[in-house]
């Protein structure tokens, strides 16, 4: 599904990531961790052709992601704020994501109805454009995007911050309801171990830009990386 292959990225000589050979299989719940600098939003750029390597190459479903658009067809992603279109309501933003997915907006609007809850009512119907809103109200829109149109590799830069409890409780779920099947690849970093090794089966860990741990969880898990990043 996912192959990585002697990725690396430099600026201006400093090198920021560099990595051998990684395979991530269909049905892979995906936590990527470490701290500031580790490398993790550099990599997820990579996997969506955003920034370009500086070695190696990374394929989706044996797509080189560099020289072909046609992954794009069953990958998304919500990495940051820059993500959505601020002068559009979050219903104009769900439309227009759909209507790149091949949805109509009778479609989108049935997909949105069974995120009520994860919503919470402060979301759809409000009037409010996306720059207007919260930075977890934002994260809320961003997320729920990423998963229209049924993709099969889905990829989450830091979903969990500027969410209140209630709503990282609801995205863990969400997350864990997506996985259920093993029909979705699913890819999610975050500086809360504890979040990313409950919604995972396989933690990949950055330090430096280099790849230090490569584990499926267990319940010693979250001990175990606890421990190695309090040295």
């Amino acid at each position: 599904m996912i192959e990585i292959k002697h990725i690396s990225k430099a600026y201006n000589n400093v090198q920021v990531l560099n990595l051998g050979e990684i395979t991530i299989n269909k049905g892979e719940s995906i936590g990527l961790v470490g701290n500031n600098g580790a490398g993790k939003t550099t990599l997820f750029s990579l996997m969506l052709d955003l920034i370009e390597p500086t070695t190696g190459e990374i394929l989706l479903n044996g797509i080189k992601v560099h020289e072909s658009e046609d992954w794009k067809k069953f990958t998304s992603a919500f990495i940051d704020e820059s993500f959505l279109i601020g002068y559009l309501t979050p219903e104009e933003y769900f439309y227009f994501i759909g209507e790149l997915r091949g949805q109509n907006k009778a479609s989108v609007d049935a997909f949105l109805q069974q995120y009520a809850d994860f919503f919470n009512d402060e979301i759809l119907g409000k009037r409010k454009y996306l720059r207007d809103l919260s930075k977890g109200n934002q994260k809320k829109v961003g997320i729920i995007a990423a998963l229209i149109g049924d993709p099969e590799i889905i990829i989450l830069d830091e979903p969990f911050a500027n969410l209140d409890p209630t709503t990282q409780i609801r995205l863990k779920n969400l997350i864990k309801d997506l996985t259920l099947n093993k029909e979705k690849t699913i890819l999610v970093s975050s500086h809360d171990l504890n979040h990313t090794v409950e919604v995972s089966d396989r933690i990949i860990a950055l330090n430096k830009g280099e790849l230090v741990k490569d584990i499926q969880t267990s319940e010693e898990t979250l001990k175990e990386l606890e421990k190695f990043f309090a040295v």
